[in-house]
């Protein structure tokens, strides 16, 4: 079996109402119809992140001033993680969805934490502005659940989600 990373090009559209596991859901699933559409066959997964905070959904910062006020509005908060994932047979274009989440502490992040990870870089591609498995690892107090979950691809459940379409890793 042939793996690739395919990239997206799909517009992913800001999160306005409903369900946060829906959203991203239906994300994760026009990342796997984007790709598919360019494939003859083969399965795709596509997968979308998001942190959820009071209701609140924050997906990938647009700008530095946003990125910062997501990181305000976590530091020294327990948070949910949301990873959906999308598996997609490209020549059937049958799929499946679902999702897992996690949940995060971060420890009351300082004005210097933030400057100093802010000018990282880090957080501009990242849901919630952070990444676990990079330089945000040491803001991190607790992880409940899966830790892959909140990196953005949760294994297990894309073997399941595989496997519900008659193929594995």
């Amino acid at each position: 079996m042939e793996f690739r990373v395919v990239p997206s090009a799909a517009e992913e559209p800001r999160y306005v109402s409903g369900l946060p596991a829906d959203y991203a859901r239906s994300v994760a699933l026009l990342k796997a119809r984007d790709v598919a559409a360019r494939l003859e066959s083969g399965v795709v997964v596509g997968a979308d992140t998001i942190v959820v905070l009071d209701a609140a959904v924050f997906g990938k910062p647009g700008s530095l001033e946003e990125a910062r006020s997501m990181l305000e509005r976590l530091s020294g908060r327990t948070h949910t993680v949301l990873t959906a994932v999308a598996a997609l047979d490209a020549a059937s274009g049958v799929s499946l969805v679902a999702h897992d989440t996690a949940r995060m502490t971060l420890r009351p992040l300082s004005a210097a934490d933030l400057h100093w990870y802010l000018g990282t870089g880090e957080a501009m591609d990242k849901a919630g502005a952070y990444a676990l498995q990079g330089e945000a690892v040491r803001f991190v107090t607790a992880v409940e659940g899966d830790r892959e979950t909140v990196i953005g691809l949760p294994t297990r459940l894309v073997q399941r989600l595989l496997e519900g379409l008659g193929t594995s890793l």
